[in-house]
């Protein structure tokens, strides 16, 4: 008896179930901290700076729109003391997103640190810290954080939760989507209601987790702050918390939209009533699904970047046509491994639905792969464009599958008038023993659903078309994470604009030391020759400078003074005068010239030949 009990569980399921376990495991836990989806552009000063005196603020400047606070960038002192006065400053204008702190006055020489972190336009966390130095480097006692903005079990689990609340969403609007459009009688069966009413339990479960877990995720990645009100509070004030919220608000309308479903509607009698609630349903469901399909376009990656207005409408039209095709599918399978059958035609119907799903996937596919993506080196060098590029194989790879299951449905034998909720069970005489009487219900129930089983399977076209629909679920899973993933990754398009900015913005470091030979003329006597002059390593911070006079002879000129300036024009910097020391008959030479930054520098060297002629050279040099 247990064996034949044991029948009725479709082994298929379970297998989808651990592999589903297997591949969320590999693309979560095993994956990287999420990526950044807005970029540190530059900074002021910059990363390894050393300036001579103290500035009078920290500025950062990012690729796109971040959302800071007052504790969003802090500056610390080589003790470790706060250097800012905790107040954060938007200096941003037009298309440029800068924020600053001003510095206390009279701050000590040393190294300082910069900790900074932020939360994208697209709502993922951005964090990241760098060092500059006051007069001369030194030692700190610092840290600078190793954890990622993000990362750690916060963001495991936070990318679980979003994992989960996308198939929620898929299993609720696809499953209900499976029944309206396809297979209306379907609405009373008992599997089926549970897998929508799952979906909408996921979803909510999910939802809720999300917006606990947001306040750790973005800022403190302590898993204990998840049930810190004061920090919920603080997310309900986003854009993303309001998001969450709008949510939870459209699943409270999507449970009275299943109540009606597998309530009034599978009660349905008169045909002009039916016909009026399915279009009622039809409409209302569309409305809820497109809202909460919403709340992903709001505050995530549409939201941000290239035309949000376009980029919006057509991440809701994606997401609905995944949910239709993916929801579909999961639908179907449960008919086929649980229903006593299914009708042809309903499975044409959901072969022609996920047909114009395909096609309006691919189509919001292209526009989002243009605008996250933006060119070839792009999608083949950046993270981005090669997990899009796995998505693209894998949806080619679900296609060709469900090729397979459409032929598969020409085959199927076409299935009874009728779909009873229960099987009927013969009349029986009841022995006067009651627990006598309830083994044999169980005895004869467990044969009906044994025989209803071999009925079923004894079609071959069904379990040829239920091992497709299989295997394209265990596609769909897998596709579904990397979606997933996606998502949390920083799109191409940013990634590469973020570095030529970056680029641009620092001078390359020459291969070898400056080495230049500057010719002079004083206009008195003995006032011609030769200035040569080697700088090392010619980076910002120590260098070490060695200055040769040769007269118009070749020989070493002994000259009463000289002096070396440098002055960096474009940041308005300088000039530094450097006073080298003699060394010998025409050398001099001094250590620990202090280079602030990279960039383009112009160097003068005064020479003095006697008490009234004296010239100054002018050369520009690459100090990386």
């Amino acid at each position: 008896m247990t064996a034949t009990t044991a029948l009725s569980r479709p082994r298929g399921l379970s297998r989808l179930l651990l592999v589903a376990a297997v591949l969320l495991g590999a693309l979560f836990t095993g994956a990287a901290p999420a990526s950044a989806h807005a970029a540190l552009t530059g900074s002021d000063p910059k990363d390894g700076a050393v300036v001579a005196t103290a500035p009078k603020g920290v500025t950062l400047t990012f690729s796109e729109q971040v959302a800071m606070d007052d504790d969003s960038i802090r500056v610390l002192e080589p003790s470790g003391k706060r250097a800012d006065t905790k107040k954060l400053r938007d200096l941003s204008t037009g298309a440029v997103v800068r924020y600053g702190v001003d510095l206390h006055a009279g701050l000590p020489n040393g190294t300082y640190t910069v900790a900074w972190r932020a939360v994208s336009a697209d709502s993922h966390p951005i964090a990241g810290a760098f060092t500059f130095s006051i007069g001369a480097p030194s030692e700190t006692s610092v840290a600078l954080p190793q954890q990622e903005a993000g990362g750690g079990a916060v963001g495991i689990l936070y990318d679980i939760a979003r994992y989960v609340s996308y198939a929620g969403f898929i299993l609720l609007a696809g499953g209900a989507a499976f029944i309206l459009a396809c297979w209306p009688r379907g609405a009373s069966l008992r599997p089926l209601q549970r897998l929508v009413v799952r979906g909408w339990v996921t979803l909510t479960a999910a939802t809720l987790a999300l917006l606990l877990l947001r306040a750790p995720y973005t800022a403190s990645g302590t898993l204990g702050d998840a049930f810190d009100l004061a920090a919920l509070g603080s997310v309900l004030e986003t854009k993303t918390g309001a998001a969450l919220v709008s949510r939870l608000l459209l699943l409270g309308a999507a449970a009275l939209f299943v109540a009606v479903l597998f309530g009034a509607y599978t009660r349905r009698e008169d045909e002009a009533q039916t016909k009026d609630l399915t279009f009622g349903l039809a409409i209302g469901g569309t409305v809820i699904a497109a809202g909460i399909a919403g709340t992903w376009a709001l505050s995530e990656h549409a939201s941000a970047g290239l035309q949000p207005g376009i980029a919006m409408p057509v991440d809701v039209l994606h997401l609905l046509a995944m949910a239709a095709w993916l929801g579909g599918l999961a639908a179907l399978l449960v008919t086929l491994y649980r229903a006593p059958s299914i009708e042809r035609e309903a499975v044409r119907r959901f072969s022609r639905i996920a047909f114009g799903s395909v096609v309006v996937l691919a189509a919001t596919g292209i526009y989002q792969s243009w605008r996250q993506v933006g060119s070839w080196s792009a999608l083949t060098g950046t993270s981005y464009g090669r997990l899009l590029l796995v998505k693209v194989a894998l949806v080619g790879v679900l296609v060709g599958v469900a090729w397979t299951s459409r032929r598969w449905t020409e085959r199927l034998t076409e299935a009874p008038a009728a779909l009873p909720e229960e099987e009927e069970e013969q009349p029986v005489t009841v022995p006067e023993d009651g627990e006598r009487a309830a083994q044999l219900a169980r005895q004869r129930a467990a044969v009906a659903a044994a025989r209803a089983k071999r009925s079923r399977d004894a079609d071959p076209g069904r379990a040829g078309l239920r091992r497709s629909v299989l295997a394209e679920a265990a596609i769909a899973v897998v596709l579904l994470a990397v979606t997933t993933v996606l998502t949390t990754t920083e799109p191409g398009r940013t990634e590469e604009e973020a570095g030529r900015t970056q680029s641009a913005a620092s001078t390359p470091v020459p291969n070898r030391p400056v080495d230049l030979r500057l010719p002079f003329d004083t206009g008195g006597a003995n006032g011609k020759g030769t200035v040569r002059l080697s700088l090392t390593p010619a980076r910002s911070g120590a260098n070490a400078l060695h200055v040769f006079v040769d007269g118009a002879n070749g020989r070493p000129l002994d000259v009463p003074e000289l002096k070396v300036s440098f002055t960096l024009d474009a940041q308005q910097i300088g000039p530094l005068p450097v006073t080298p020391d003699r060394i010998a008959a025409g050398h001099w030479s001094a250590e620990g010239v202090q280079i602030p930054m990279p960039g383009e520098w112009r160097l003068q060297v005064t020479v003095r030949t006697s008490d009234i002629d004296q010239t100054t050279i002018d050369k520009n040099v690459k100090i990386g």
